[in-house]
């Protein structure tokens, strides 16, 4: 089974919203709070307490920084060589370490983008501070506490008008948050609302580290928790929610995976073209890529193109179809697969490195490299493919 987290932003996101949603989930708080302790920040105090929003009870995270003197204002000019630096140095677990660094680079190079400096020379501002810091580590923490290995997140929901920033009044949804969403393709959908309802923080965690964006999975649900905002609004609970689960294995497949399915009809394009867009679509990383001759109307001859990959790649590899083929549309689905667990090597067949796939339940050769082979050492290429199946074995 494999523990999934799926977050609900119908009212918006953000760094604080979405760590107390997981402590309200069930994440031990001071398991939480000891992994924090790790980084070298001392200055605050982590608190949580519950609360409710339109009736609904949840859990609200409380950050207070204790500033030494009035002009301390280090803590909100955080660069983000500084903080890549602070968790290398940092005791975490692996897993805090890399999702906490996803989220501030992806961050730092949206940002960078935006302002037009070197990704490395970003100074995070509202990001950098330290309720910041703590938020977005500790989300990292807490998501490790419950064990999660697969996020989930559905539509954000984004504000409309203008915000202030340290830049000054800027557009609401602001522009690193449509440029994160923009990054992942992440669906969103606008609230009549003038406030920052989701941060770059809370929109940071998601782009970074959601594995895909969509409903809710089919999992067994374990627990809910509810992340409350600071506001209260009367129209709606200002929470996140998030749903904790395990997927529940097939005992014959396994856990399916959720891809996207994408397929072209053409009746005009020749056999080089068909073979040229699944050797584009194959390299551009779909998982896979697949011809099926047709017949149209009027019973013309014709060819269906597929294309299995990643449901958040859709418009690319959409717009590599149309590019590819000409076709004037696109139709696609979501589909789940189960692919086998399987180590990829390479073995040596007379002086000859051929690369192969083991399973438990066979060995593929690389086909190309046993040709290969063959033609130099003057065998037959089924002769190369039987050694190369007895050195992986």
């Amino acid at each position: 089974m494999t523990r999934v987290a799926w977050f609900n932003c119908s009212a918006g996101t953000a760094g604080d919203m979405t760590l107390a949603a997981l402590i309200d989930a069930g994440a031990d708080q001071s398991r939480v709070s000891e992994i924090l302790a790790a980084l070298p920040i001392d200055d605050y105090a982590l608190t949580f307490e519950r609360t409710q929003r339109c009736g609904v009870a949840s859990t609200r995270t409380i950050v207070a920084v204790h500033h030494h003197d009035e002009d301390d204002h280090h803590d909100h000019h955080r660069s983000w060589r500084d903080i890549d630096a602070m968790l290398s140095a940092a005791d975490l677990p692996d897993r805090v370490r890399d999702r906490a660094r996803a989220v501030f680079s992806m961050l730092a190079d949206v940002e960078g983008t935006i302002h037009g400096v070197a990704a490395a020379d970003v100074e995070f501002h509202e990001i950098g501070s330290t309720d910041s810091v703590v938020d977005t580590v500790g989300v990292c923490a807490a998501l490790e506490v419950l064990n999660i290995d697969h996020i989930v997140a559905g539509p954000i929901a984004v504000g409309h008008g203008s915000i202030s920033s340290t830049h000054g009044q800027l557009p609401n949804p602001g522009p690193a948050v449509v440029a994160l969403c923009a990054k992942r393709s992440i669906p969103t959908f606008g609230l009549d609302d003038h406030r920052e309802i989701s941060t770059p923080t809370g929109v940071a965690i998601l782009a970074a580290l959601a594995d895909s964006f969509g409903p809710m999975p089919a999992i067994t649900v374990s627990s809910v928790g509810y992340g409350a905002g600071t506001a209260d609004f009367v129209s709606r609970a200002n929470v996140v929610q998030v749903v904790v689960g395990e997927t529940v294995a097939d005992p014959s497949h396994g856990s399916g995976q959720a891809v996207r399915l994408l397929e072209v009809n053409v009746d005009d394009v020749s056999g080089e073209v068909l073979a040229h867009t699944i050797a584009t679509l194959m390299s551009t990383g779909a998982h896979d890529a697949w011809v099926t001759p047709i017949v149209m109307k009027k019973g013309r001859p014709a060819h269906t193109v597929h294309v299995l990959c990643e449901d958040v790649r859709t418009s690319e590899f959409a717009e590599l179809l149309v590019r590819e083929t000409g076709s004037l549309g696109v139709r696609g689905s979501i589909i789940e697969r189960w692919p086998v667990a399987r180590t990829e090597s390479t073995v040596d067949v007379d002086g000859q490195a051929i690369r192969v796939k083991v399973a438990d339940h066979r060995v593929k050769v690389e086909f190309d490299d046993a040709a290969r082979a063959a033609k130099e050492l003057g065998l037959p290429v089924r002769e190369v493919l039987r050694r190369a199946e007895q050195a992986a074995r």
